[in-house]
């Protein structure tokens, strides 16, 4: 197993959610399946772990948030990381997401937009601002369903996960910035097993780490400011 890079290092933390220095920062890392953590993930850093969906990623991360709070210890930069489907993007490629929409959310009944939040001052697509220079970009929709199929006929998003919109609004309670990485691990071809997920996560595990090791370049030089 290779060592991780000196300038990714662990913080003394409290509570469950333990912190990386990365680039002279403290950042959390957050995952959602141990599927999605490989060994080359491993030898950077220990995530924190939500669960799948929505719900579990809103609940863990804002109680993990909290803890940290309440020892002052609230990081500089969150990272939610994992796999994403996409039948439109590279599969097994790395993706920084430049927004995130809640494909749950439909009120358009009631005259609001659909995945507009009723009286939340938010856009239906909320921007993700930071910006880690030479990885890929795309759009990203969160849910609680897998999508496969004809389901991507009803999103315009680039790449669906379950997790990344419950995130951000986890980290804006807390004024936190979020950056979203997400490796595709499928969506060309219809899901019929947990096979087809997990089949390709070796090697977007090993992407994925070569995009935290920019992150952390990206941070030391001023490039990203959290």
């Amino acid at each position: 197993m290779p060592k991780p890079p000196p300038r990714a290092t662990l913080a003394d933390t409290s509570g469950a959610a333990r912190l990386t220095t990365l680039g002279g920062r403290d950042v959390l890392f957050v995952m959602a399946a141990e599927a999605e953590y490989g060994p080359h993930l491993e030898a950077r850093f220990t995530p924190f772990m939500t669960g799948v969906g929505p719900v579990e990623a809103a609940v863990e991360l804002t109680a993990a948030l909290s803890a940290l709070a309440r020892h002052q210890r609230l990081p500089h930069l969150v990272v939610s990381l994992g796999s994403a489907g996409s039948r439109v993007l590279e599969q097994t490629e790395v993706y920084q997401a430049t927004s995130v929409t809640y494909r749950d959310m439909d009120a358009s009944p009631l005259g609001f937009a659909r995945g507009a939040t009723p009286f939340l001052d938010l856009p239906a697509t909320v921007p993700l601002p930071l910006r880690i220079p030479g990885i890929r970009e795309a759009t990203l929709s969160t849910g609680a369903n897998v999508v496969s199929g004809s389901a991507y006929d009803a999103i315009a998003a680039d790449m669906v996960d379950m997790e990344s919109y419950a995130c951000l609004r986890a980290c804006m309670r807390f004024e936190m910035p979020l950056v979203v990485l997400r490796g595709i691990s499928d969506g060309r071809t219809e899901l019929r097993h947990i096979d087809d997920w997990t089949e390709t996560l070796h090697v977007i595990d090993e992407k994925l780490a070569a995009a935290v090791d920019r992150l952390g370049e990206a941070i030391a030089e001023g490039q990203v400011t959290p």
